[in-house]
């Protein structure tokens, strides 16, 4: 197994991004596994939900990803107010090798709005990040070559 994905740190954001990640690390060599929801506070602001109701999703988003998996993961809950620097911080304290993410839909529009957060992902840390292709929902995945 390549040192990459020896420890990864999986972000997962709601169910249905549980099942599509799920789905695209299927088939891929990947160690040890720690999924991390992050609990998004509003800083000041009224919070969308309750802590109770939030760490509850949580708790789902993680059952579907096993399940989904079939197979061991860590899972951790994480609070703040900036989801990537949450990210950033738990992968640093877990040790993990790389962050695993796949694409998650959204128009240009709703993240310029809501921040986006693969971006950030993406070019503000320090770690390697794997982007792996997303699936789509029915099952289909793009194709990709490999020229080894």
């Amino acid at each position: 197994m390549d040192r990459l994905l020896d420890r990864v740190l999986l972000p997962v954001a709601s169910q249905a991004d549980a099942e599509a990640t799920a789905a695209a690390i299927d088939g891929y060599d990947i160690g040890e596994t720690v999924a991390v929801h992050v609990v998004e506070k509003a800083g000041g602001a009224p919070d969308k939900a309750s802590v109770q109701q939030r760490e509850e999703a949580a708790i789902e988003v993680f059952r579907v990803l096993r399940e989904a998996l079939d197979r061991p993961i860590e899972t951790e809950i994480r609070y703040g107010t900036d989801v990537a620097e949450a990210i950033f911080e738990a992968a640093h304290e877990i040790g993990a090798s790389s962050i695993v993410v796949t694409p998650r839909g959204g128009s240009r529009w709703i993240r310029l709005l809501t921040g986006d957060v693969a971006l950030s992902l993406v070019t503000e840390t320090d770690l390697p990040v794997v982007v792996l292709p997303d699936v789509d929902r029915e099952g289909d995945t793009e194709e990709v070559v490999d020229d080894e």
